[in-house]
């Protein structure tokens, strides 16, 4: 989350940009422990005691805990979105084989533990579960439209690219939180041949 940047004409912040400033320390606070310990322990005074706002602070920005943890939750979203087309923007020339190193190192990327920790989380919480669940709808649909975009994959058949997309992330999210407790580095290449396989197949 980034704050605006224009000020006054004497060079202070305005009201709005001390607003937008908080809420992005509490979003960035929230991120950070929903990363470092998990979402049960994500508590109000562990995020308000990271971000150096007061719990009467944090509450005239988000009023339940649940609405600052869904901003936290779009903030990864939109971080892990603009990291990764940054990095194939920048591979110009782009092979599929890059195209899948990226999308794993955009799942083991640490900011994508919050993720994690709120999707294991929203399984049995009905209430995290119903404000997360069009979020990652409306992600989903944001991954897909974006690979359609993405040249080494035009010659997959029509309309194999979006459920394509979302099993290749799929499998690497699940491989990343699997990769956290018992890293098999072997298992992983091997893991990669297997899918350029398949994708190879699908593209023939």
């Amino acid at each position: 989350m980034t704050p605006a940047t224009d000020t006054t004409g004497d060079g202070r912040r305005t009201q709005q940009q001390r607003r937008d400033a908080t809420k992005a320390r509490l979003v960035d606070a929230c991120v950070s422990s929903l990363c470092e310990i998990g979402y049960q322990r994500s508590t109000i005074s562990e995020i308000c005691g990271r971000s150096g706002v007061s719990q009467g602070g944090l509450f005239r920005h988000f009023p339940t805990r649940l609405d600052l943890v869904i901003a936290a939750a779009d903030e990864v979203r939109r971080r892990q979105f603009e990291a990764f087309s940054q990095s194939l923007a920048m591979l110009g020339t782009d092979t599929l084989s890059d195209c899948l190193l990226l999308v794993r190192a955009a799942c083991r990327a640490p900011v994508n533990g919050a993720w994690y920790e709120l999707l294991v989380a929203a399984r049995t919480d009905a209430g995290l579960r119903e404000r997360l669940a069009p979020m990652l709808a409306e992600y989903h649909t944001q991954i897909a439209d974006f690979a359609r975009t993405i040249p080494a994959v035009q010659g997959l058949p029509p309309g194999q690219i979006e459920v394509v997309a979302l099993t290749v992330v799929h499998l690497f999210d699940g491989e990343s939180v699997a990769a956290a407790v018992n890293p098999q580095p072997a298992l992983d290449d091997a893991r990669l041949e297997l899918v350029l396989g398949w994708l190879a197949g699908l593209s023939g």
